[in-house]
């Protein structure tokens, strides 16, 4: 008798002989195989964002620089973008189970490091360790989706709620680290990490199967080296622009980190066993979804920020609170990821993912008449949720589109793509709607700022919403109200930008994907 936990129900045809060109469809154990890598799926999320409340205390008790304090929060995101590549390989090449396992411990280790640091060197060091040790996790959990769903539509829908625990853990973050400093010092924050990894090593060799390419090659040095050095200088100069403008540093480390990224390419399409193989942008749809998931983190990063922002600095809501107003949009991610997938099985994937951008549009639309002077905490709350509907789409189709199309042997690395693509498209829609909000804000306060005001706290409100918060002791009466118009201008002006360019993506779905068939007809 065959077991439910076994992926071994086959259809057959009306005579009973078995349809060899259709997948099995899986069964309990692969399931429970999914709710297995929700955990380091969340854990993953959950890391992104705790430290946002925690900063504060962290900050009384190590007494960072400035600079040191930045490094604190950056070097896990740096970390974790510049060894995705790697690790995606590295999983097809020694065994994705493996590689997550060996991930998920150094994962738990470098949290014990970080939760009980006594200097602000040793706390960056200990993230920098966190997002190698993440790279693993995040390609390991996506390629062995692929492994456990033979089915297209079962594995659609593995993916939209991969992507929906993703977007749930970034959500609960803040509101699990305001529930932790309340009553733990902030080290508690980190320590989440312990009994999820081991639940984790416990129980994936139970449930998850292991794979590793038949014939994987040597891992090449050298294109290691060159991805880093691609990719690291990218991440940190759009990161810079985003905090400095266009300074010529962080322009020069951009322009060495694509010289890079140009010469790791020319040296993937000359080795017999590349760290990612190149031919995979032959197909239409990896490309093409790509493009999806790249541009639109770029309108939804920078975005976030913005909103963040105006809930704080404009709404005048404590972190805690801003978080709460952050579940609505939250929730519209969730059941997009889910919902998506369920949709597609009938309407073909790249006219979901437009009419759901199409969504998103209205959205970005709604955040650019934010009438001046008056908190519409509804309608960014309102537009912000259509933005992140359309996010958990393209999270959830796209991540499918890109990872199903690759062969087997080379999910790890297409995960890996996904993965950069989408950290990459955060880091860009920072820097870009960052800067262009800044422009308008620093534009609009040139002719606002009274003569009188001089010295630091003219410089303050030069600069931006968060320096003239900082002052708003030393202001004069009706300043502060000023500068908070000037910011909702900015925003405004970001918004339409979003729009815009999300305008454009729905109509590249809709043509660059309109060959992929629905999921059932994939059948």
């Amino acid at each position: 008798m065959s077991s439910l936990c076994e992926s071994s129900l086959v259809p057959t045809t009306n005579t009973g002989e078995a349809i060899q060109d259709r997948p099995a469809v899986a069964g309990v154990r692969a399931w429970l195989g999914l709710a297995l890598l929700a955990l380091p799926t969340m854990l993953l999320g959950l890391d992104l964002t705790l430290l946002h409340l925690a900063l504060p205390a962290l900050a009384a008790d190590l007494q960072p620089t400035s600079t040191q304090a930045l490094w604190i929060m950056d070097s896990y995101g740096f970390m974790v973008a510049g060894f995705l590549i790697t690790m995606g390989t590295l999983g097809d090449r020694i065994g994705r189970r493996k590689l997550l396992m060996i991930g998920a411990a150094a994962f738990a280790v470098a949290s014990v490091m970080a939760a009980f640091s006594s200097s602000a060197e040793m706390l960056i060091l200990a993230r920098a360790l966190l997002g190698i040790a993440g790279a693993t996790l995040m390609p390991s959990t996506l390629a062995l989706i692929r492994n456990l769903f033979a089915d297209s539509r079962q594995r659609a829908l593995g993916f939209g709620i991969w992507a929906t625990m993703f977007a749930l853990g970034i959500a609960l973050g803040p509101a699990v680290g305001g529930v932790l400093l309340e009553r733990f010092w902030w080290g508690a924050a980190f320590l989440i990490a312990v009994p999820v990894v081991a639940l984790l090593i416990v129980i994936a060799p139970f449930l998850l199967p292991e794979y590793r390419a038949p014939e994987p090659g040597r891992l090449d040095l050298v294109s290691v080296g060159l991805s880093l050095a691609a990719m690291l200088p990218v991440i940190y100069g759009i990161k810079q622009m985003a905090k400095d403008g266009f300074a010529m540093s962080s322009i020069g480390l951009t322009i060495a980190g694509l010289v890079c990224a140009l010469i790791f390419v020319r040296r993937q399409r000359l080795l017999d066993n590349p760290l990612l193989d190149m031919s995979l942008f032959a197909n239409r749809a990896f490309s093409a979804a790509l493009v999806v998931l790249l541009f639109g983190l770029v309108a939804v990063g920078g975005t976030m920020l913005l909103v963040t922002q105006y809930l704080q600095l404009v709404a005048g809501f404590s972190p805690l609170i801003a978080g709460l107003w952050m579940g609505p949009p939250a929730l519209a991610m969730v059941i997009a990821g889910v919902t998506a997938p369920l949709l597609a099985r009938r309407i073909r994937p790249g006219f979901v993912v437009s009419g759901a951008l199409g969504l998103s549009v209205v959205g970005y639309v709604m955040l650019t008449v934010l009438e001046v002077g008056r908190h519409d905490v509804v309608m960014v709350v309102a537009g912000f949720s259509l933005a992140y509907l359309g996010l958990g789409t393209i999270a959830a189709l796209g991540t499918e589109l890109v990872v199903g199309s690759a062969p087997a042997e080379k999910a790890g690395s297409a995960s890996a793509m996904s993965e950069t693509v989408q950290d990459l498209g955060v880091a860009l829609g920072i820097a870009v709607l960052g800067s262009i909000a800044t422009a308008v804000y620093r534009r609009a306060m040139t002719d606002r700022i009274p003569d009188e005001l001089t010295g630091a706290a003219e410089d303050a409100v030069s600069d931006s919403l968060w320096a003239a918060s900082a002052a708003a002791a030393k202001l004069p009466s009706g300043l502060m109200e000023e500068a908070q118009t000037a910011f909702t201008q900015g925003f405004a002006a970001a918004a339409l930008f979003s729009a815009v360019s999300v305008a454009v993506l729905a109509i590249l779905a809709a043509v660059a994907l309109r060959d992929v068939r629905s999921l059932d007809d994939r059948q």
